[in-house]
């Protein structure tokens, strides 16, 4: 049960689930995005999804620096109810919290999670998955998902493009109530909805409860991020980029010894599957943020 910090076998594997389309099912394909589910055995309700978008007008290090900025995230994610660093393990990864908003009337969900990355010429991956670290607990008012393994593939494909892919398997704890998952639907793209078999859903990475969800929604938002974050960065400390320059880093040192793997199964497990939709608020905010 002991933390690793992924190494080259490990980015490579990811690479390769991201580029290999067997034991893939297509479930959409439209404006240039994809996405794929990949059901694993019937007796284990944790699947994968992945979405692949093309990103005309956006650089590929572009793209790299939207999905590392802490702070830029905070303008364009209009579902971060907080996010923060904790702590820096090596050049290449580090520890952090996030926390995001799920229709109402259900509760929202976080995660902490070791995070890595690499550049490969004009090529990057980033990824994570879940650890324990003792000074932050599964809190009261939240419900504590898990990241068995979410990331990023970004693949340059000219000097102002680039594709990015996103492949999760997030397990947000909890037995969810039916309209959660026909709304997945809607915001993962059409007929992405495999969960539907009763009224008390036992789901393990569906749409709405997925940190950075990968729907065309989520997708285009993010894209027109990109589009403005030159912009902005101008603006905010625009030298500061310690994914880039790790000697600019300004997180405490973080030992490994003190993280440990979060297993889905020393969670509580929440039922919601009872809770009708709220007509508020429902997890999705304005692209006028920034």
């Amino acid at each position: 049960d002991s933390v690793q910090i992924p190494d080259d076998r490990d980015f490579g594997a990811f690479r390769a689930q991201c580029e290999s389309e067997r034991g893939w099912s297509l479930t959409y394909s439209k404006g240039g995005v994809a996405v794929w589910v990949q059901l694993l055995e019937p007796e284990r309700a944790l699947h994968k999804i992945k979405c692949r978008m093309e990103c005309r007008d956006v650089p590929a290090e572009t793209l790299y620096d939207v999905l590392h900025d802490i702070e830029y995230r905070k303008k364009w994610d209009t579902n971060v109810i907080e996010t923060f660093d904790i702590g820096r393990l090596t050049a290449n990864s580090d520890v952090g919290y996030y926390a995001w908003r799920c229709p109402k009337p259900l509760k929202n969900r976080d995660v902490v999670t070791l995070r890595s990355w690499l550049p490969m010429g004009s090529d990057y991956i980033i990824m994570n998955y879940s650890v324990k670290h003792p000074k932050y607990p599964p809190r009261k008012d939240m419900v504590r998902a898990v990241s068995i393994q979410t990331g990023y593939l970004i693949e340059g494909t000219g000097a102002k493009s680039c594709t990015i892919t996103y492949l999760a398997q997030v397990d947000p704890k909890g037995s969810l109530p039916k309209w959660v998952v026909n709304k997945s639907s809607q915001f993962l793209a059409p007929k992405v909805s495999w969960l539907h078999c009763g009224e008390g859903i036992q789901s393990r990475g569906e749409g709405s409860l997925c940190p950075s969800r990968p729907s065309s929604q989520a997708m285009k938002k993010m894209y027109k991020a990109c589009l403005k974050y030159p912009e902005w960065k101008q603006k905010h400390d625009p030298h500061f980029k310690p994914w880039l320059f790790p000697e600019q880093s300004r997180l405490p040192a973080l030992p490994l010894s003190e993280l440990s793997l979060q297993h889905a199964d020393s969670l509580e497990n929440i039922d919601e599957s009872s809770l009708a939709e709220s007509k508020e608020d429902r997890g999705e905010g304005s692209d006028e943020d920034s």
